[in-house]
């Protein structure tokens, strides 16, 4: 009896802490469908209008086409990275393994005020502040560690023995990569790219910092939030956030997935 009140306590919890979570998102999902410019109840009735104007925005499209472009050359770049970093600590062992390790997880921890303020002086010192590009780098520089972090826990599955077993069966390193290490890792390959894609999307405070004028959406809200409050935030935050959780879903999903 004392058991089965307490694990319904426990759904309680986390039905109350899920509650505190959801309730603020949903209020934005909501509102983005009232016809009214302000957020109140009753509803001024149902409509799509705040949406019409989103779409109807060339600096909210242009933001939106910007965000699309970072977020797929971030994930790119950020699997590629991951894998090879996760691949590396699997494989070899070597001096200073440690300190590298240490160096991966550095960026998630650090501030993202810290963080932009560091890209920013860095990337202006090479020449490359205020272009795309400058936050497709920093956004690499941060879901790189989330991505090795994925695919090395599906490599930690691998028996270290299986890789050099094809190389005595005549397998050269590249084949062994692609044919024992890659099927193996595949759906952690897929899983790191859609949670970079959704770290990328989803990022503000670097992007403020190193974008310049090239705004993501995400800095676009902020100038939306600029002056009087606009009911087309709750139209972009949904999208935003529709986004980015199929995109996140989908790695989870991925990463449920055994290899074959």
């Amino acid at each position: 009896m004392n058991s089965i009140l307490i694990r319904l306590l426990e759904r309680l919890y986390l039905l109350l802490v899920f509650t505190f979570i959801a309730l603020p998102i949903a209020v934005i999902i909501v509102f983005s469908f009232n016809e009214g410019r302000f957020p109140s109840f009753p509803w001024s009735g149902f409509s799509f209008r705040w949406y019409e104007a989103i779409f109807n925005e060339p600096m909210v499209i242009d933001s939106a086409i910007n965000s699309f472009i970072v977020g797929l050359f971030t994930a790119i770049g950020a699997t590629i990275i991951g894998f090879l970093a996760a691949y590396l600590d699997y494989r070899y062992k070597f001096r200073g393994k440690s300190a590298l390790n240490f160096m991966v997880v550095i960026p998630p921890a650090i501030p993202p005020t810290v963080m932009g303020i560091a890209l920013l002086a860095f990337l202006s010192r090479v020449g490359v502040f205020g272009e795309l590009k400058s936050i497709i780098f920093a956004h690499i520089a941060i879901a790189s560690s989330f991505s090795m972090a994925l695919i090395s826990q599906r490599l930690k599955e691998l028996d270290s023995s299986i890789e050099p077993a094809a190389w005595n069966l005549g397998a050269t390193r590249l084949q062994g990569l692609l044919f024992v290490i890659i099927p193996h890792c595949r759906n952690a390959i897929f899983a790191a790219f859609f949670l970079s894609f959704a770290i990328s999307f989803d990022e503000f405070m670097i992007s403020w910092f190193v974008g310049g004028m090239n705004e993501t959406l995400p800095v676009r809200i902020l100038n939306l939030l600029q002056g009087q409050v606009s009911p087309r935030i709750n139209s972009i935050g949904t999208l935003i956030f529709t986004l980015t959780f199929s995109l996140v879903i989908s790695a989870l999903w991925f990463m449920r997935k055994k290899p074959k």
